[in-house]
């Protein structure tokens, strides 16, 4: 690319394994920081976690969110493998983990043990329940955050059960949080000399995510229920079915209802007092104003209701599947599925970057490592000491 990279000359010690962890210390590797992922010996639980590529039997899980990092091997409950650790520490930045809490303790490397090291450390740790919470011991994956931060039971139909959001939302904005804490840390760190503690929580991260469901309950006594997708403050705003599909609306003013109305050649809806004001489009939306909605849908495709919509500047979008979301000149304009050549698997194609900057830009410059790839580079190893080592169980 020929521009600096932001982080460059930053070393971060990653030791976090599935997702959220990874997902963070993917920022820092894409956009120039060292990123040194230490594994347990034979690597780490995702790993195994599919699509598994059926020729080289590597993780596409794990490709995605582990590219441009350096991959290492170390038994931290070996005398060895922990001194090695250490000696990593001494001139490293960050540090980030997401162990259930009371593991790194127990492991010696906590962040009480990690400064008397390096006072200027910054320690990022992920996990389900923070460092400070009465449940900080128990495991979590993003289905128990999301249903305990209370995201669940807002989500689905009425008449079914509480469903997740597909994606393990809790697991990759908890990643951004540890980011955006860690970079805070790291300006502090710049005018102080100080480095700190960074924790965030998954239920934490869920439970600031519920919007305006929080002040519908502080301010009316209201507890949102699952309403499909219904939104609570604004209508229309829903997904309607059409010719070839579905397609989603947001409505979110007057002005965008007009100009919704003259298009769907249904001006009367102006007059009629139903459908005056947003909150009265909101307490009268099914089933009047959701079946006005789908008769207009129901007469077009996917295509032609994103054109007429756009022309009027309606807020409107197909719903799209994986295949046509990949393949969609959005997505494809903005870089946002790039090609990496992995020595296993060969060509893998993952997705881009989402923040772009205008000078120090970030990069998908090299895939995931393998197991232990770069063991010899970081620790500074000779063949024979790495034969030795392995054979001890430290690497």
């Amino acid at each position: 690319m020929g521009k600096s990279k932001a982080l460059q000359g930053l070393k971060v010690i990653d030791l976090t394994s599935a997702l959220s962890g990874p997902f963070c210390t993917m920022f820092f590797a894409d956009f120039g920081a060292d990123v040194i992922k230490i594994e347990p010996v034979g690597g780490e639980q995702c790993r195994t976690w599919g699509p598994i590529d059926e020729v080289s039997g590597e993780s596409g899980f794990f490709a995605s969110v582990n590219r441009n990092k350096k991959g290492c091997t170390l038994n931290l409950k070996s005398e060895k493998g922990l001194q090695m650790f250490y000696d990593l520490v001494k001139d490293a930045d960050i540090v980030c983990e997401n162990y259930k809490g009371g593991v790194t303790k127990k492991l010696k490397i906590d962040y009480e043990t990690l400064k008397k090291i390096n006072p200027r450390l910054i320690y990022v740790s992920g996990s389900g329940f923070g460092q400070t919470s009465p449940l900080k011991t128990r495991p979590c994956y993003d289905i128990v955050a999301q249903a305990m931060g209370g995201l669940m039971y807002m989500t689905g139909y009425p008449e079914m059960p509480p469903v997740k959001a597909g994606p393990s939302i809790a697991d990759h904005v908890s990643g951004i949080y540890q980011m955006v804490g860690a970079m805070i840390a790291l300006y502090y760190r710049e005018k102080t000399g100080k480095g700190q503690l960074v924790d965030v929580a998954m239920v934490d991260t869920i439970f600031s995510m519920l919007e305006n469901a929080i002040p519908f309950y502080t301010m009316s006594n209201q507890i949102l229920e699952r309403k499909g997708n219904i939104d609570a403050s604004i209508a229309p705003f829903d997904v309607f079915p059409c010719k070839d599909g579905y397609v989603a609306f947001g409505v979110g003013n007057d002005k965008m209802w007009a100009r919704l109305c003259k298009v769907m050649d249904r001006e009367d809806l102006l007059e009629d007092e139903r459908f005056a004001t947003n909150e009265l489009r909101r307490e009268n939306y099914k089933p009047a104003l959701y079946e006005i909605m789908s008769e207009y849908a129901g007469r077009h495709t996917k295509k032609e209701i994103e054109t007429i919509m756009a022309e009027v500047d309606v807020p409107c979008g197909p719903v799209l599947s994986v295949k046509e979301a990949i393949e969609h000149p959005q997505i494809q304009s903005r870089d946002m599925m790039v090609h990496v050549q992995h020595p296993t698997a060969g060509d893998l194609y993952i997705q881009g970057i989402v923040p772009k900057l205008s000078e120090s830009p970030g990069e998908v410059v090299a895939p995931s490592p393998l197991v232990g790839q770069h063991n010899r580079e970081v620790f500074g190893l000779t063949e024979e000491e790495e034969k030795q080592l392995k054979a001890e169980g430290v690497i």
